[in-house]
């Protein structure tokens, strides 16, 4: 394996796929001084205030002279917000249909709509009866469930808002869209919603907004009408008692690959991100758009920067400027906040070699592959177009998953290059790691090694078909790492947003 990767001949730098010591040689040009691994090196002079480029676009401009043969990274690279002429569906690729049709062993609903996985959700309107939640669905262990072999788990959705906010507008408007997503979801099989009464997000406003029915298989309840914390407890456990041998009826079925619904995600990323594990499912969507299936790309400040690729490849320009608008609501939402978008780089981040919000977006975006952007939604938005789409989210993880899966995502597949414990329910994650280093190091929450790409032992079309057959199978029941570990309960966050009263 060569010692660097240059990813294009007008970058300005190359990076280090092994730690490089001062003195070495690259291209001709000497490195100065230690490089560490997934770090960039200078190829060429850059005057203060000159482009610094990779992927053959700008990823930051140089804060100081620097010299070939220079590490190039924070100390050196500064930020400055994008400046673009947005170009609209100019990169429009026809998707040919797949020759043959793939299917999974998925539930087919009542409605149409398909689920991978057979739960039943306690779910919260508040954080006071987040609690009574909880203790509902820890009533139902492996000895309680054994009788209902069908039923993946019982499982509380909890979250600590849903009051102490205004009563309309952004905030409240996307928990309303996040709590009918996971009312509605296909992985559910029951529901049970769960109030405390007087709080600002009234359970019956939703039943109204969203036309949603009682019955069997979805209930709700108060705590103050059910007369206190224990009664709610024990009407509760009663009232899904009543649900599992229902949903316990419900069996996999032959459905085609046109019913995943994928949510395309990356936490903790590092520089491979972006030229292993982010363009295998890259692929792996492509194959999926294919198939008549969708992927949603979310994150909206970890496409800043690459969001003009994106607009390239929309459907038509509505599309491509409600992407636009997006970004201009998150410049004015940081700026209002005293931010930057370039806050978001973590500090495992930029250890790992990422130095700017522009370097980590492009290598994000290629997640998306290279279909036409075919829906931009906002955020817990039900997805309704197939193909590849967007929706509006904040870069953390957990708040952007629920988003997607409120949306109707029906898989999850999340690539990490320092490592994450992340997964989710109903929606199981698939975990990719974008070093075999880090998949070695974590063999129990990685699912599949990219590394192989760097050492030139796989490729991109090989990992991104490996990762694509394993939609079909996680889809199928196959258990995904982090879901073997149980992953999930603790990782539902609806997005926060607006003003805490």
């Amino acid at each position: 394996m060569k010692p660097y990767v240059r990813l294009d001949p007008s970058d300005t730098v190359v990076t280090a796929t092994r730690p490089l010591e001062a003195d070495t040689q690259i291209e001709g040009i000497t490195v100065l001084t230690q490089i560490p691994t997934g770090h960039k090196v200078a190829m060429r002079p850059m005057p203060k205030g000159a482009e610094v480029r990779k992927y053959a676009q700008l990823i930051g401009y140089a804060a100081t002279d620097i010299a070939p043969g220079d590490h190039v990274h924070t100390h050196n690279v500064e930020f400055r917000n994008t400046d673009v002429a947005y170009e609209y569906g100019t990169d429009l690729r026809p998707v040919a249909p797949a020759a043959t049709p793939d299917t999974f062993m998925g539930y087919r609903r009542e409605n149409g709509t398909v689920g991978t996985r057979n739960y039943i959700a306690v779910v919260t309107s508040v954080n006071c009866s987040a609690t009574a939640a909880r203790r509902i669905a820890d009533a139902f262990g492996p000895e309680e469930l054994a009788a209902y072999p069908n039923v993946d788990g019982v499982v509380a959705f909890v979250h600590g808002t849903g009051c102490g906010m205004a009563g309309s507008g952004d905030g409240f408007e996307a928990l309303q869209r996040v709590m009918w997503g996971y009312a509605r979801h296909p992985n559910h099989a029951g529901v049970l919603m769960v109030g405390l009464g007087c709080e600002m997000n009234q359970i019956d406003w939703l039943l109204e907004a969203y036309g949603l029915k009682q019955g069997p298989l979805f209930q709700t309840m108060n705590i103050q009408n059910v007369a206190g914390l224990r009664r709610t407890i024990e009407t509760g456990i009663a009232k899904v008692r009543a649900m599992l041998p229902i949903a316990n009826m419900a069996l996999r079925t032959p459905c085609p690959a046109s019913e995943l619904k994928v949510a395309l995600q990356c936490g903790g990323s590092d520089a491979w991100s972006g030229i292993t594990a982010n363009p295998a499912l890259g692929y792996a969507c492509d194959l999926l758009v294919a198939q008549g299936g969708t992927g949603v790309l979310a994150e909206t400040p970890e496409i800043y920067g690459a969001e003009h690729l994106l607009t390239r490849r929309a459907a038509d320009r509505t599309t491509g400027e409600k992407l636009v608008g997006l970004i201009r609501w998150w410049e004015d939402y940081t700026a209002r906040n005293r931010g930057s978008m370039d806050n978001n780089p973590s500090p495992g981040n930029k250890k790992g070699g990422l130095t700017t919000i522009l370097e980590k977006s492009l290598g994000a975006a290629a997640k998306g592959g290279t279909t036409p952007l075919n829906g931009v939604y906002k955020y817990a938005e039900p997805v309704t177009a197939r193909g590849f789409t967007f929706m509006d989210s904040p870069g953390y993880d957990p708040a952007s998953v629920t988003g997607q899966i409120a949306g109707g995502c029906n898989l999850v597949c999340f690539t990490t290059g320092r490592g994450s414990a992340f997964g989710s329910k109903p929606a199981p994650t698939i975990k990719v790691a974008t070093n075999s280093t880090l998949y070695e190091r974590m063999p129990e929450d990685m699912d599949v090694d990219t590394g192989l790409i760097l050492s030139g032992a796989a490729t991109v079309e090989s990992k991104g078909r490996e990762i694509y057959e394993m939609f079909l199978r996680v889809a199928s029941g196959e258990m995904s790492k982090s879901e073997a570990q149980g992953l999930g309960d603790y990782e539902f966050v609806p997005w926060q947003i607006g003003a805490v009263m």
